[in-house]
């Protein structure tokens, strides 16, 4: 799916008139403060619930205001191959997000009902978000690359969301006992048969969606002019050495627990690490080959996806900063054979012959970005 209509209301300086959206690309331009990101932003709310630039609900919100909601339409996209969508009005989904900062009270909607969790809007537009911050992926912690990994794994399997939230509050009970003055051993036996249990699941889930994202990686590594990749490893720790039961690890570490007060093995410490020649590819690579690198692994994520007949709406925000000429049109072209949505912006006007071959370019709209307001060209 698709999204083709978007309106928002207080969001930072956006125009609250309603816009329509190619459901291929959408090239936005204009200058720095215009509200290229602020769009942007606002689209990953209805994809992921939250800003992918602030942790805060409140700095979102246009000055003096106290709500702010985000509207967006969905329609069948290019989700069935060989149809594209007219982006007309025959609309499939219709989402809502809303914030009372006074009252701190989030609403969600979905096609005019209201839903209680984030990942029932979530699971409709698969949002990924290819900007500055991204590439802590590579140069960031583990918790950077679990996130990473997730995205997936919610999109892949629709109990995981479920499960990892099970996971979570079992990890927050189970922390609680281990930091009371006394430990209550037969309590902690409780949690630890529950947190074995959910991590299972988890791990299970993320095993499989990991083997298919590294699968289609090394794929399209063989495909793109990327030498340097070779000797590049992608392994998927679990969190804890699978060679024995988590059960019996947390039993035989009950005391270093103890001391420190939280949980220290299970899926809530995996990682993706990722390797060259045996050493972290953030002290191997370059700062550009690991740009390339993200950018390879978000579209390997997508490849999954679409392999599923899922379309994925990337949001790349001004990646003329980010990437020579040759990886944007390496990128665009890539996210068009994937038959993805794409929303990009850009400070100087497109030249859309830089991204693809002349006369292979998707149908795409272009919109200049000034004051919040967007204006189809």
């Amino acid at each position: 799916m698709a999204l083709v209509r978007f309106q928002t209301e207080n969001f930072r300086n956006l125009s609250s008139a309603p816009v329509s959206f190619s459901p291929s690309f959408n090239l936005l331009y204009g200058e720095n403060g215009s509200g290229k990101t602020s769009v942007l932003e606002a689209i990953g709310y209805l994809g992921l619930g939250r800003s992918f630039r602030v942790s805060r609900h409140q700095a979102v919100a246009r000055h003096g205001e106290q709500r702010f909601t985000v509207f967006g339409g969905l329609d069948q996209g290019l989700e069935t191959f060989g149809s594209d969508s007219s982006g007309g009005d025959d609309l499939v989904h219709r989402l809502g997000i809303g914030r009372d900062l006074s009252q701190k009270e989030t609403t969600l909607r979905v096609d005019g009902v209201s839903v209680r969790s984030l990942s029932s809007l979530a699971r409709h537009l698969p949002v990924s978000v290819i900007d500055p911050g991204v590439f802590d992926v590579v140069a960031g912690g583990p918790g950077k690359r679990r996130q990473f990994l997730d995205w997936a794994v919610f999109h892949v399997e629709p109990s995981f969301g479920s499960v990892w939230q099970q996971c979570q509050r079992v990890t927050s009970q189970r922390n609680q006992t281990l930091r009371n003055g006394r430990l209550d051993e037969a309590m902690m036996r409780v949690w630890d048969r529950q947190y074995a249990a959910l991590s299972a699941q988890i791990s299970e889930a993320r095993s499989a969606t990991f083997h298919q994202f590294k699968t289609a990686f090394e794929t399209l590594v063989q495909e793109v002019d990327v030498p340097w990749t070779d000797g590049l490893k992608l392994e998927l720790f679990q969190g804890w050495d699978i060679s024995q039961s988590l059960e019996s690890l947390l039993l035989n570490h009950r005391e270093q627990e103890r001391k420190v007060g939280h949980t220290l093995y299970g899926p809530n410490r995996a990682d993706v690490r990722l390797k060259f020649q045996g050493r972290p590819v953030s002290e191997t690579f370059s700062r550009g080959q690991q740009k390339t690198l993200v950018i390879l692994m978000k579209i390997a994520q997508g490849m999954v996806l679409s392999a599923l007949g899922k379309q994925v709406t990337f949001l790349l925000d001004d990646i003329n900063a980010e990437l020579d000429e040759g990886h944007r049109a390496m990128l665009a072209q890539r996210l068009q054979s994937l038959r993805c949505q794409v929303f990009m912006t850009s400070i100087e006007h497109p030249v859309v012959d830089q991204l693809w071959p002349r006369g292979t370019a998707p149908d795409y709209r272009l919109f200049h970005v000034e004051h919040g307001k967007l204006t189809e060209e």
